[in-house]
This record gives C-alpha cells, sequence and structure tokens, in this order.
C-alpha cells in the first residue's frame, strides 16, 4: 500500500513541476498555490519574481471558522479561499493566477478557487 501511495504523490509532483514551469506570479498577478492534506488545506499568494509569499491562509489558522460550518472539509476549504481573498484586497491585489499543484479540479480545490473568486479575487 505504502508503494502506491508513493507513486501518486511522485506522479502529483511530477504534475506540478510541469505546470509550474509553464507559469510564473508577479507582484501584479501572484500565483494562487493550493495544498491539500488529508486533515487540512493551505492556500498561498506567491509572488515567484521576488520569490515571497504575499499572503497565506490555511485550516490550521484560529479563525478559520471550522466549528461553525457544517458542510465538512469542502466547505472549510471554501471558507479558506474567501479569507485569501480578502487578505489579498486589503494588499490590493486583484488578479491571480491558479496553480492546483498537480490535483484535479474538483472537490476541496475547486472551493478554494470559488471561494477566492466569490470575494473578489479574478482568477
Amino acid at each position: 500500500m505504502k508503494d502506491k501511495n508513493k507513486l501518486k504523490t511522485a506522479l502529483r509532483l511530477k504534475k506540478a513541476k510541469r505546470i509550474k514551469s509553464r507559469m510564473r506570479g508577479t507582484a501584479e498577478k501572484p500565483r494562487l498555490v493550493v495544498f491539500r492534506s488529508l486533515k487540512h488545506i493551505y492556500a498561498q499568494l506567491v509572488d515567484d519574481v521576488s520569490g515571497r509569499t504575499l499572503v497565506s491562509s490555511s485550516t490550521t489558522e484560529k479563525d478559520a471558522g471550522g466549528k461553525n460550518l457544517s458542510g465538512g472539509k469542502v466547505e472549510l476549504s471554501k471558507s479558506v479561499g474567501k479569507k485569501l481573498a480578502e487578505e489579498a484586497n486589503k494588499q490590493k491585489i486583484s488578479k491571480a493566477v491558479f496553480d492546483r499543484n498537480g490535483y484535479l479540479y474538483h472537490g476541496r480545490v475547486k472551493a478554494v478557487a470559488e471561494g477566492a473568486r466569490e470575494n473578489g479575487l479574478k482568477i
């Protein structure tokens, strides 16, 4: 079973590397990167030119709203996207390039993107 999980991770990382080679985030239009673990989801806006993270949000933060949502991980992911977009608006970031990091655009990854779009971030 471990070999199957290692293979899946290796294939995802290979896809992520291929995707990242074609896209670059700038200060005006950063890259929105999503990382998904079994329990949590993390999203951040990255400026690849200067090599720094501009804004980040995740379900591990205290104000993620985990206890109040009844929809499970997908609803939590949507709230992470909304929170990320709010923080980006404070820093006057209105556009971003979506980097799904090798994951399928489905479920929690899609929910982060939709949450960010709902709060005004253009992806």
